[in-house]
């Protein structure tokens, strides 16, 4: 009787451990935020952002801070959502623009970095942007000789 006793604590304690263990991998694939903020939100508006996917990575200077949550279209123009890895500071005149991973690789935001002293505040936004090359008519200017 004892012995059956030791045997079900122990099944249903590690059972335990392995729902929790579950909970924290579903919460934390999943980019859900239980714990306080560890980022904050930063919008940019684009006049094109052709294959930009939401999840993809915000870089700057070749490292992830961030990834885009949303994009929305807005009086014309694309309205990007981005949340920017807390411990980064981004300067007011900062510069996001659409770039790929390769000629026809994903695309991403690269974040350059401004000289104001006067940053970004959660919430704001990014005010110099510039959209993907458009690798189509490029080709299509040097094939019917317009470069």
């Amino acid at each position: 009787m004892m012995s059956s006793r030791k045997t079900e604590l122990s099944v249903g304690f590690f059972l335990l451990v392995g729902l929790a263990c579950l909970a924290y991998l579903s919460l934390s694939l999943g980019h859900v935020r239980i714990w306080g903020d560890s980022d904050y939100l930063v919008q940019a508006s684009f006049s094109n952002v052709s294959g930009l996917k939401a999840k993809a990575t915000v870089t700057m200077a070749g490292v992830q801070i961030g990834r885009i949550e949303r994009i929305q279209l807005k009086d014309g123009s694309a309205l990007v959502s981005m949340r920017i890895n807390k411990d980064v500071r981004l300067e007011e005149d900062a510069i996001a623009s659409v770039k790929s991973t390769g000629i026809i690789g994903d695309k991403y935001i690269a974040i350059t970095r401004g000289a104001s002293d006067v940053y970004i505040p959660k919430g704001g936004k990014i005010m110099d942007t510039q959209p993907p090359v458009d690798l189509e008519e490029l080709i299509g200017k040097y094939v019917f000789g317009k470069v």
